[in-house]
């Protein structure tokens, strides 16, 4: 039963009901020098992102406009976000959705439309724009290739900043009583800077509009200096692009910041811990850039940044330590030897491995929980062994079926393991991984972890 007077929003029809009308929050936790910063939660939409707003006007102006039959395909280019909110509308609306993403993208986004009935398409990051295999010029192809295929194209539809124009703008003005100063954002397909700054220059021209952009990114050196060169890469997602998005009208911008990617997730982690807000990497770098701005000020201003989107959707990521350190963002002591490889440490609880006396069956459990085929055998601290499929396998097919199972794991495993010391060198590794195995690394008869291939890849990538 609906209550108007106790302040709740009335019985929605449906999730697209729930789009935009999101909260805004006032940062009480953070050094915000002499500034006051609100945050606009975004995350509260219910496909968990800004982009909800983008997806249900791009739908909506291309059904008005015949572009889009009832029963028809949407084609998008997208690095999660906007795929996601494609996916709450579509899926409502009974329409296929085909999405081309790049690898870097979170795997619980891509989880998540999955688990929608989404068709993704993984591309590759590493590749620019003109690139067959670029993501944006493969959904582009795609489209043309299904005749009636609709391609959103976020980065050129006018509905993008449409969206924003008329929602996020007035939304952001009303809740702040008329009184906004700065407002800082991120530029993915620039609907987010175009939308609400043309809103702020018509109803708030004193509102100036500043850009977070992430390290690697052209965006913020084409607003500095009007010209821009070769892209780098970064981590966060969303946001930051090697080319100037037709959407984005970068004149609005007064003042840009780049900001890296070790400080975009450490902004993050900060909120979550300081402020209990759960939020993305893109959304760490416009805070980081907020607080930047709010700290460089000399008098009291009124500043508003937005929480692009949940946290959630970056658990395996930015809020695991072990990813942390597999990209050198954990701060460890170097040694110059193999300890400094191990992204998995066995005393942090990092290493998934089994006990002698347990149960083939917790072997098996743990193997298959976290999509392992082997786990070292450890006792007391000391490497005795390691388990693989095959020896559960050999170990179980001939037993009495009662019996299957509560093998010991000691009874099962291979007790001859080789081992490397910690204190070898990193040219050690090559002849390991030439075996098809794991490196298994000691000091002296403590077990410290494993190294694997692409630790290895991360070492000479960060190295490089």
């Amino acid at each position: 039963m609906n209550d108007p007077e106790n302040g709740l929003m009335p019985i929605a029809g449906s999730a697209l009901d729930l789009i935009g009308r999101t909260p805004m929050i006032e940062v009480k936790h953070l050094d915000t020098g002499p500034c006051r910063l609100f945050l606009k939660l975004e995350n509260q939409n219910p496909g968990g992102s800004i982009k909800d707003r983008v997806a249900r006007a791009m739908i909506a102006a291309a059904e008005a406009d015949g572009r889009l039959k009832p029963g028809g395909t949407i084609i998008e280019a997208t690095a999660g976000n906007t795929g996601l909110g494609l996916a709450q509308v579509a899926t409502l609306k009974g329409y296929k959705l085909i999405l081309v993403v790049p690898d870097k993208m979170a795997r619980e986004k891509i989880l998540h439309l999955r688990a929608m009935g989404v068709d993704v398409r993984l591309t590759r990051s590493d590749v620019g724009k003109g690139h067959p295999e670029y993501y944006q010029d493969m959904a582009q192809s795609l489209a043309q290739s299904i005749p009636g295929a609709l391609y959103a194209n976020q980065f050129e539809n006018p509905a993008n900043p449409y969206a924003h124009e008329t929602t996020t703008g007035p939304e952001i003005l009303s809740q702040m009583g008329g009184d906004i100063d700065a407002i800082v954002v991120g530029v993915g397909s620039g609907g987010t800077l175009t939308g609400i700054g043309r809103y702020m220059q018509a109803h708030s021209p004193k509102t100036r509009m500043v850009l977070a952009d992430p390290e690697g990114s052209i965006l913020r050196d084409y607003v500095e200096t009007g010209t821009f060169g070769e892209a780098g890469s970064w981590i966060v997602e969303g946001i930051g692009e090697d080319f100037i998005p037709a959407n984005a009208q970068m004149d609005l911008v007064s003042k840009a910041y780049s900001i890296s990617d070790r400080e975009s997730v450490e902004t993050a982690r900060t909120l979550l811990r300081k402020e209990g807000i759960l939020a993305g990497s893109s959304s760490g770098c416009l805070l980081a850039a907020a607080l930047r701005y709010c700290r460089e000020q000399t008098e009291a201003k009124r500043v508003v940044t937005l929480v692009c989107d949940t946290g959630s959707k970056y658990l395996t990521k930015m809020f695991n330590d072990l990813w942390l350190a597999a990209h050198g963002f954990d701060d460890r002591e170097l040694h110059g030897d193999l300890r400094d490889l191990i992204a998995k440490r066995y005393a942090d609880g990092g290493v998934v491995a089994i006990g002698p006396d347990d149960t083939l069956m917790t072997a098996y459990n743990r193997m298959r929980s976290s999509d392992i085929s082997q786990l070292p055998v450890v006792d007391h601290g000391r490497l005795v062994g390691i388990l693989d499929e095959s020896d559960i396998l050999a170990a179980v097919e001939d037993d009495d079926r009662d019996l299957r199972f509560k093998t010991p794991v000691g009874q099962a495993m291979t007790r001859e393991v080789r081992t490397l010391q910690a204190h070898q060198g990193v040219d050690t590794l090559p002849d390991v991984f030439d075996r098809d195995e794991v490196a298994l690394v000691v000091d002296g008869e403590e077990f410290l972890g494993v190294i694997t291939r692409v630790d290895l890849i991360n070492h000479l990538r960060m190295s490089a």
